[in-house]
């Protein structure tokens, strides 16, 4: 086989390795990125696109249940139309992917699909579905393959084919009933999206809460409304062994009882995607989580080679990995004398899309008495808003950490209505360096639920 040369090779079309090899393309280099098929990357195509296209049907479909509270009559009994709604998410990602594909082609980089693994330094093999082989070398080459759902070793699990956060999205029909092993980000907004759309749903978490890294207010606030929706929550147990049967497959659990459902969902962490890969003849390490070993700058343990997004060990949301682009992109063009961006002390917020959805970014509450800060405390119910009354969302709790003696916001938990968009005004601040009452005294347009942020800083709520 030739050997093709390229100025920067791309393994995997991720976030950051997409927006890489177009931006390189078009500024002139010759770019190749290596993709298994998934035009995109996992998040159009199996995680954030279509999920919260799903998600948002679900809050239709509760709004829409009532109706007559916010003075509508409508005859009819709203409910879910699985081939229509798969239609709609459907439509959403293949016009999403198809916008990538035009961006690839416009950008000038050469997109091959193919399984690549590394056979020396920055050189890889690809072998297409027919079994056509090419040989490639990047005078820079950066690895961006992400991860994929991990199903653990609990007797028969395996053999049951376990639906996962991927495979959950390709359902021909919605079962009566579902398990959801987990109660981390992914568990939860399945269990909330699905418990909305009339799924009986049952939810294991090993942990004593949901969400182990928020504050247990927020926990405890998001199992309620969990619960209100229809979800039996089990905290503090375990699966212990999974069999299938005709009706379903039943789980035991650590606490000697038996639950019973018509399928089940594995939602207990993801998996990097580095196994087949050949690092090793690369000279790429990897960590004790199969993780590729980077330092701040991105750079491996191999000359020439970056990486970048959730196997490189980014908090795996989409906009962490654009970050990384950012970073990769300057770094890259610095050169062995420039002066290198680093990953150290980012401020990434996230947010979790259950009904009501959470917003975090910063410290929480624990995090920050962990780091031996000393706090003030805000906290407030998100009934006391006058926009989630106006929209009829009064389902959970504010909570903000205050440094004492600097006044600077060192954290924000934001459970209730429209938080994904609150978040982003509290991260400016914390950007900007700002103490917390020029929050708590700006001019906030009423009624807004950014507006609630004067509110949750006010001596009425934050501690003294």
């Amino acid at each position: 086989m030739a050997l093709e040369e390229f100025d920067l090779l791309v393994i995997g079309g991720g976030k950051a390795g997409k927006s890489l090899a177009m931006d390189s393309a078009a500024g002139g280099q010759r770019v190749a990125m290596v993709e298994r098929g998934m035009i995109g990357g996992t998040c159009i195509n199996v995680a954030c696109i279509p999920t919260k296209t799903l998600v948002n049907s679900a809050r239709l479909l509760a709004t829409a249940r009532r109706a007559a509270e916010f003075g509508i009559l409508d005859g009819g009994t709203p409910a879910i139309d699985l081939a229509l709604l798969r239609a709609h998410k459907e439509s959403v990602v293949a016009t999403m992917v198809a916008g990538q594909r035009k961006s690839f082609l416009a950008s000038g980089m050469e997109l091959v699909i193919g399984e690549a693994r590394f056979t020396g330094p920055r050189t890889v093999e690809v072998t297409d579905d027919a079994g056509t082989h090419r040989t490639l070398r990047g005078t820079k080459v950066v690895i961006n393959t992400g991860m994929v759902p991990l199903v653990p070793d609990i007797p028969g699990l395996r053999a049951t084919q376990p639906l996962t956060s991927t495979t959950i999205l390709e359902l021909a029909e919605l079962p009566e009933s579902l398990l959801i092993l987990g109660g981390g980000y992914i568990g939860c907004e399945f269990a909330s999206m699905l418990a909305i759309m009339g799924v009986a749903v049952t939810l294991v978490q090993r942990g004593k809460a949901l969400l182990p890294r928020e504050d247990a207010q927020v926990s405890a606030a998001l199992a309620s409304a969990l619960e209100a929706d229809g979800v039996s929550v089990r905290l503090g147990v375990a699966a212990e062994s999974v069999a299938r049967s005709i009706s379903g497959v039943s789980v035991a659990l650590s606490d000697g009882s038996q639950v019973d459902a018509a399928e089940i969902l594995v939602a207990v962490g993801r998996t990097p995607v580095t196994a087949a890969l050949g690092l090793e003849e690369a000279g790429v390490e990897l960590t004790d989580r199969g993780l590729v070993r980077v330092d701040d700058s991105l750079h491996t343990t191999a000359e020439g080679v970056w990486a970048a997004g959730d196997v490189a060990g980014t908090p795996q949301f989409t906009h962490a990995s654009w970050n990384d682009f950012r970073i990769l992109k300057a770094n890259l063009a610095a050169g062995p004398d420039g002066t290198l961006q680093s990953t150290r002390d980012r401020l990434i917020p996230y947010c979790v899309f259950t009904t009501p959805e959470l917003g975090r970014v910063g410290l929480s509450e624990a995090q920050a008495r962990d780091a031996g800060h000393d706090i003030r405390v805000a906290r407030m119910p998100v009934s006391a808003i006058p926009r989630a009354r106006t929209v009829g969302h009064l389902d959970g709790v504010w909570q903000a950490v205050v440094e004492r003696g600097t006044d600077q916001i060192l954290g924000v938990s934001l459970l209730g209505h429209d938080s994904s968009e609150v978040i982003a005004v509290v991260q400016m601040a914390m950007l900007g360096k700002l103490p917390y009452q020029r929050l708590r005294d700006a001019v906030i347009a009423h009624p807004t639920m950014a507006e609630g942020l004067q509110l949750l800083f006010s001596d009425a709520f934050l501690e003294a």
